[in-house]
């Protein structure tokens, strides 16, 4: 007689398997609204909103060349911009991933430069004797440039199976590399300047806080934001017309090497739009190979005088007839306008012109009187020192650092005190109409329309798609 196993009792209790059930569906719930997919876009888009158009630029520009090295037709310089965020990154992967680097042998060694560090303990690191540094030194006259470290860089190492050097080599920059190697008669140098490819890129920023935190954010260099500030100082006081809402377009040029930026170059088109009125300008260079700077209907950007000789300085006093003076307490006109600034902030001539006094002047401590021409004469007080190379009797240029923020005088902070004068009499710098300079000569006008017309098309046109794909 065969007996029927019993029924075994259940694993887990009725309550444990109604628990775990709950789990699954509410995972499977979380999976449907938030799909690892949706996740993933989200970050995409969210990194594509970034407001770095000049990044963009490169690797459009990169994908650009990469089509037409193949002989196949060049597709349209927007057209990354318009396939999907997918697409984006991944013609971006594409376009930046590092060439394979050759595989070092085993008798290659590479150091970095920590901080201490001589030619002599990096030789040390390697196996090779400090004493060798004189004799490899001595060897040539510009390989005393391997003594001069900085940190950060490397210096990498090839030694024979004697574990002798046969080779040292280091890069100064993306730009510059230097090189020992070995003979017969003793050790060679030699130096490689990479020349890099020039292209123009496009930036475009929006004012929301200071012009300098701005343009950066836009993917704007420091030097480039000065060199902008510069090209519209004639008619934009950076000191105190800026303001919130502000925009500008540059295109530039960008020196590229491998398809990393090494470095730019002059600005070859800006728009400026300040309280509303916009500002172009277009750089070039006739015939004689002078380069300047002129709207885009060809007029002058330069003036006789530039707006204000202190970058983004932050305006303390402005010319007053009756103003009560700080130190002497007393009502007496302000002949002026006061630029507050750190100690040490650069001052620049407001125009060509010959200087009358660089010294000590009274209450102004300080002091630089520049003559510009027969009608023109500018004053800057309370300067720390003067600039290298300006004294009185010496000639200045507009632009031309002369000096630098103090507090010499009768002064109670860091400032310059700034005076304009027409014919002897004072008149407010910030007021005064500017004289202008010469436009485009006759002759050269076609020539630099068909530059000017051409940037400016290209700002409008990669505003337009740079603002058509933010809105996506």
């Amino acid at each position: 007689m065969t007996t029927e196993p019993s029924k075994a009792p259940p694993l887990y209790p009725k309550t444990h398997l109604l628990a775990a059930s709950g789990i699954a569906a509410l995972l499977s719930l979380a999976l449907l609204v938030f799909p690892s997919s949706d996740v993933e876009a989200k970050k995409t888009t969210l990194s594509l909103e970034l407001e770095s158009p000049a990044e963009q630029l490169t690797q459009e520009q990169d994908a650009a060349e990469t089509v037409q090295a193949t002989n196949e037709p060049a597709a349209s310089p927007f057209a990354q911009i318009e396939n999907s965020p997918q697409d984006t990154t991944e013609a971006a992967a594409q376009v930046e991933a590092p060439v394979a680097e050759e595989k070092k042998g085993p008798d290659h060694r590479e150091v970095i430069v920590a901080k201490g560090d001589t030619l002599s303990t990096l030789f040390e690191k390697v196996g090779l004797p400090s004493t060798s540094v004189h004799e490899i030194v001595a060897s040539d006259k510009q390989a005393k440039q391997f003594t001069q470290l900085q940190r950060g860089q490397k210096l990498e190492f090839e030694l024979d199976p004697e574990g002798q050097l046969t080779n040292l080599h280091t890069k100064l920059s993306d730009l510059e590399s230097i090189t020992l190697t070995k003979n017969d008669k003793g050790y060679v140098f030699n130096r490689v300047i990479t020349k890099p490819t020039v292209r123009s890129a496009y930036v475009h920023g929006v004012i929301n806080s200071s012009l300098s935190q701005s343009a950066a954010r836009a993917g704007l260099s420091h030097s480039l934001t000065m060199d902008m500030a510069s090209v519209f100082g004639y008619d934009i006081d950076f000191a105190q017309d800026i303001r919130q809402g502000d925009e500008f377009d540059i295109i530039y040029e960008q020196k590229v090497v491998n398809g990393k930026s090494v470095g730019n170059g002059p600005i070859l088109s800006a728009r400026f739009t300040n309280r509303g009125k916009t500002y172009t300008a277009v750089r070039y260079t006739n015939k004689q190979g002078n380069s300047s700077y002129y709207t885009a209907d060809g007029n002058s950007m330069r003036k006789a005088f530039i707006r204000t000789p202190v970058d983004f300085a932050r305006i303390s006093s402005k010319f007053s007839a009756g103003r009560k003076h700080p130190i002497l307490n007393k009502i007496r006109a302000h002949k002026g306008v006061d630029y507050a600034a750190p100690r040490g902030t650069p001052i620049k001539s407001a125009g060509d012109g010959k200087v009358l006094l660089a010294g000590r002047r009274g209450g102004y401590g300080n002091t630089v009187i520049i003559q510009h021409g027969n009608t023109y004469r500018t004053l800057y007080g309370h300067m720390q020192g003067f600039a290298k190379g300006v004294k009185t009797g010496g000639t200045v240029k507009q632009g031309q650092v002369i000096g630098y923020i103090g507090t010499t005088g009768l002064s109670t902070g860091p400032h310059l005190h700034y005076e304009f004068q027409v014919n002897g009499v004072h008149v407010d710098p910030l007021g005064q109409k500017l004289p202008m300079a010469d436009p485009i000569a006759k002759g050269e006008r076609a020539r630099f329309l068909a530059q000017s017309q051409p940037l400016m098309a290209r700002m409008d046109q990669e505003k337009a798609t740079m603002l058509a794909s933010s809105k996506r």
